[in-house]
């Protein structure tokens, strides 16, 4: 006797009726989320094996490189490392410069002169002579005798100024002098360039001065060279011989000589107009 089983519609019928009960179980109730997981486990070495010819045949091509392709990569690599590595060189030095701004400008909010920020551009060849190039001259509003300064001190003078440049004499050269005080008692004396970007001289101090090493130096503003109160320098040593009359101090400039790059350029506070001192308001007519 032959039975005849369900007709495909039937079938058709009940797998799209199972299908849609499998969606809204998992949209509606989320019930199925651990057997997807653990299908996908199980499919993955399927995955792998449908993958592997591909991986196959890239590592049997890497077998056979030429040498002249990897020498031709070789030299790109090398390419690539070297702009890489001035690049990074260039951004060290723009973060350099940059922390080198940001003290410049802290160091001018504290002062009461105008001033702007120059580029040492330039270093004098001649080792007995200890002066710098300026990228600021005349046209800037440069003029001899300005003070120039640093993030840390008082690094010299200007001496000569042209249009675009300026030469500016640096206090370790052995033509330089500088009138300071000590801050801690006010005591007033000459500090003078010794030839060495590492030392200064204090004269003529007497053996009975209240001076100690580490009292800080600063512009005491006589002669009306440089601006009162800019640090200078600080005494490193003071030796006493008998019988002299004075003492032989030496002192470290404040300021990085030879490493400073960027500069201030101090400009003297603006002087009152004063009107012509004649009849007060006109009095006497």
């Amino acid at each position: 006797m032959f039975v005849q089983g369900p007709v495909p519609g039937f079938r058709l019928f009940l797998v799209v009726l199972v299908s849609a009960a499998f969606i809204v179980a998992d949209a509606r109730f989320d019930r199925l989320s651990q057997v997807r997981s653990t299908i996908a486990t199980g499919l993955a070495p399927v995955y792998w094996l449908g993958n592997a010819p591909y991986q196959f045949a890239d590592w049997a091509s890497g077998l056979f490189v030429s040498k002249d392709e990897l020498q031709q990569e070789n030299e790109d690599l090398r390419a690539r490392l070297l702009i890489l590595e001035r690049r990074a060189l260039k951004y060290a030095a723009l973060a350099a410069e940059n922390n080198e701004l940001r003290r410049l400008m802290n160091s001018a909010e504290v002062l009461d002169d105008r001033v702007i920020v120059a580029e040492v551009v330039g270093v004098s060849p001649d080792p007995y002579s200890h002066e710098v190039v300026i990228n600021k001259g005349l046209r800037d509003g440069v003029t001899p005798g300005q003070a120039i300064l640093d993030a840390h001190g008082l690094m010299g003078q200007v001496v000569q100024a042209s249009q675009l440049t300026s030469r500016v004499l640096l206090l370790s050269d052995s033509s330089h002098a500088v009138p300071v005080e000590v801050v801690r008692n006010g005591l007033r004396a000459i500090l003078l360039g010794t030839g060495n970007p590492d030392a200064l001289d204090l004269v003529h101090v007497p053996d009975t001065a209240d001076i100690r090493e580490g009292d800080l130096l600063v512009s005491s503003g006589l002669g009306g060279r440089f601006p009162r109160g800019y640090p200078v320098a600080e005494v490193s040593r003071i030796s006493k011989e008998p019988g002299e009359p004075f003492v032989s101090i030496q002192a470290t400039p404040k300021a990085e000589l030879n490493q400073s790059r960027l500069v201030l350029v101090v400009f003297p506070p603006a002087r009152p107009e004063v009107s012509d001192a004649g009849d007060p308001a006109g009095e006497g007519e």
